[in-house]
């Protein structure tokens, strides 16, 4: 397949490519380095001032390890992308540091009735958009129907199959369902819930993303593609007193010890995805500072099963036998040491993984929670049986980051042993985002930043025809399922639901997880108030310097 090479600019470009380079050196040399003792590390979410003086203004720099897609919250899809919108477009609802639902642009947790097939929101008054338009239940009608009905909508799965949505008065927004919809408040407290101007959308329409405009502490300003994203301070936030900095630029450094190299030079004040090789030099810092915090989701391998046409449009057949037989996807699972990539490839600085389900969530069950064993000898009696040559081949798409070929190169060593022959092909990220989308791969190593509903983990990757079913999996017995733990009443009940899908998309495995990384902020002590949850999303609305910043302390 042709794949589209390109590199995200970002410092010293020619210290980029040496990391890289020395990185697959490395790697290629040994991939699973010796076992480190694990260290049990308290999740650190937050850095605040604890009542130290704050400077008012001044421009604050991240550096951030990715380009984030499309600024749009109806289409986008990437956790970066999520970084940015978090300062400039609020939500309905968000998470707090418990990843408890908490109301931001609501007045209050919604009001259920009808057995849970009405669901009534309370907006807050007072609110305008960055453009000056009012914030009332008409904008947020307006932004939810987009959501539903755009064609190329990412969101159309996390709402529901909404009936109606009304508007009794200005400071109330309903959503009806012929059938119940659990997972609703959660959903709109991500992007499904980040509510657009009606003013910006009735002008852009599809160019929103171009240049968005929502509620938020900070009003986009410009972008210039594969190196920055500026936004700037809003004077009509409803809040605006409490948001101390002038500007903030995103800075796309995609290469970890760039990042942590500016990070330590001044250049940057935050970065996000803090190499686990560069961690504890970071922490040895007196000058600079850590947030850590446990992921609610996933990083993994994705088989394309079924996308011939486009994620979201009916599976097609692929015919080759690691996409027909589910032996070779088994086979494939058993090959891998998760605990050896865990130890080292990230320092222990992840967690194993082996569904979608976080076991640090009520909704983790032992089903959830199992792993297979690491068994070679299984792998290749299941090839076998399957009657295919080995070793089989295949290619694996991966992002051109040091950390991920690290991680790729232990798997190529791993499932050797196993009867596979991996090769690696790296893109940039972005170009990566694409190749799944139309389904040119034959598998990728990627993951997900996840919720703190198992429906926004698992629905929309794995029933068919969903908008984040990049794989083109399908199976009735699992979209009956999944549709099903929607609609139940009570955690534990939704819990056991899911714990039946999960033995089924084991036997199945469109997608192999395979482990849970630590989110890592770096953070310069001269800052504060900058925050990381369970979400994944480096949070900094209210971020500050320190009048005297000698003085911070995590």
């Amino acid at each position: 397949m042709d794949l589209l090479h390109r590199r995200a600019r970002g410092p010293a470009p020619g210290l980029l490519a040496a990391a890289l380079g020395v990185a697959l050196l490395a790697t290629a040399c040994s991939p699973v380095q010796p076992r480190q003792e694990a260290v049990d590390r308290p999740d650190v979410t937050a850095v605040t001032a604890d009542g130290q003086e704050l400077r008012r203004g001044g421009e604050l720099a991240m550096g951030l390890s990715a380009e984030p897609d499309v600024l749009d919250p109806t289409t986008s899809s990437s956790l970066y992308t999520r970084y940015v919108m978090n300062t400039i477009c609020e939500k309905l609802y968000d998470i707090d540091a418990d990843n408890e639902i908490v109301p931001q642009l609501a007045a209050d947790l919604p009001t259920i009735r009808r057995g849970g097939r009405e669901v009534e929101i309370p907006l807050r008054e007072g609110i305008r958009f960055a453009d000056g338009t009012d914030f009332d239940a008409a904008a947020v009608q307006q932004t939810l129907d987009r959501h539903l009905t755009k064609d190329d909508s990412a969101r159309s799965g996390e709402m529901g199959p909404v009936t109606d949505i009304t508007t009794p008065d200005e400071r109330t927004v309903v959503l009806s369902y012929d059938e119940p919809f659990a997972p609703i408040t959660a959903s709109l407290a991500d992007r499904a819930g980040m509510i657009m101007s009606p003013a910006a959308l009735d002008e852009l329409g599809d160019d929103f993303g171009q240049s968005p405009v929502c509620v938020g502490p900070f009003r986009f300003v410009e972008r210039i593609p594969q190196t920055s994203i500026t936004v700037e301070k809003d004077p009509l936030y409803y809040d605006a007193d409490e948001v101390m900095l002038d500007r903030i630029e995103y800075r796309i450094i995609t290469d970890a010890n760039i990042r942590a190299a500016n990070l330590r030079a001044g250049e940057v004040q935050v970065i996000d995805t803090v190499s686990p090789q560069d961690v504890s030099y970071l922490r040895r810092d007196d000058s600079l500072g850590t947030l850590q915090v446990g992921s609610l989701g996933y990083q993994g391998v994705t088989f394309n099963v079924g996308n011939t046409d486009g994620v979201g449009n009916p599976p097609g057949e692929i015919d080759t036998p690691l996409a027909q037989d589910p032996r070779l996807r088994q086979a494939f699972e058993l090959s891998i040491d998760r605990e050896a990539l865990v130890n080292s490839v990230f320092n222990n600085e992840a967690a194993p993984a082996c569904s979608a389900i976080s076991p640090d969530t009520p909704y983790a069950t032992d089903v959830s929670n199992d792993c297979p064993e690491h068994d070679p000898e299984e792998s290749l009696r299941l090839l076998e049986e399957a009657g295919v040559e080995t070793p089989v081949e295949i290619e694996m798409t991966v992002s051109n980051t040091p950390d991920t070929l690290r991680l790729a190169q232990a798997l190529q060593a791993m499932v050797a042993d196993g009867g596979f022959d991996l090769e690696i092909s790296p893109v940039e990220y972005s170009t990566l985002l694409d190749q799944q989308d139309r389904g040119d791969y034959e598998a990728l190593q990627l993951g997900w930043s996840g919720r703190i509903d198992p429906h926004g983990n698992l629905f929309g990757f794995v029933v068919t025809e969903q908008p984040d079913n990049v794989a083109g999996y399908s199976n009735p017995e699992v979209d009956e399922l999944m549709t099903r733990a929607a609609q139940e009443e009570g955690t534990a009940q939704r819990a056991r639901t899911y714990g039946e899908a999960i033995e089924v998309l084991r036997e199945d495995l469109p997608i192999v997880y395979l482990y849970r990384l630590t989110s890592l902020t770096g953070y310069s002590r001269e800052v504060t108030d900058i925050a990381t949850y369970g979400d994944g999303v480096v949070r900094l609305g209210r971020a500050a310097y320190l009048a005297d910043p000698e003085a911070g302390e995590e």
